[in-house]
């Protein structure tokens, strides 16, 4: 049975999805990008702050489920240009730590709201 995570600590859905869904052991977070929770607005800032805004959302997320980035196994990153790599980089080793996560970073065409980057996630639950 599918359980809905939810946090107003984090943006509201900006669609039909949920910001996060548990089945079973495994959690799957919606994309989050660097939108205040309080406003519904975009930051401001370069893609280092972007990032950190990404993963504060994330966060609150998993508060909401009741883990923490430990029990994340898998993450996506978007970016909108390759070139933020090292910038997003830096930030999200702040988060996470050894035994990091699996993931994948693509370069995407455009992003929701003009953000630069948007990061997913898979935790393990237990």
């Amino acid at each position: 049975m599918k359980t809905v995570i939810a946090s107003p600590n984090a943006p509201a859905a900006l669609g039909p999805y949920s910001q996060g869904i548990r089945q079973g052991q495994m959690v799957f977070f919606a994309g989050q990008i660097p939108v205040d929770p309080k406003t519904g607005n975009l930051i401001d800032g370069d893609a280092a702050a972007q990032t950190r805004q990404a993963l504060e959302n994330l966060s609150a997320l998993l508060h909401a489920a009741g883990l923490g980035f430990e029990n994340v196994v898998k993450t996506t990153v978007f970016l909108a240009d390759l070139a933020n790599f090292t910038a997003m980089n830096e930030v999200y080793a702040h988060y996470f730590k050894s035994p990091f996560p699996a993931r994948s970073t693509i370069q995407v065409a455009a992003l929701p709201k003009g953000a630069a980057v948007e990061i997913e996630a898979v935790a393990i639950a237990g």
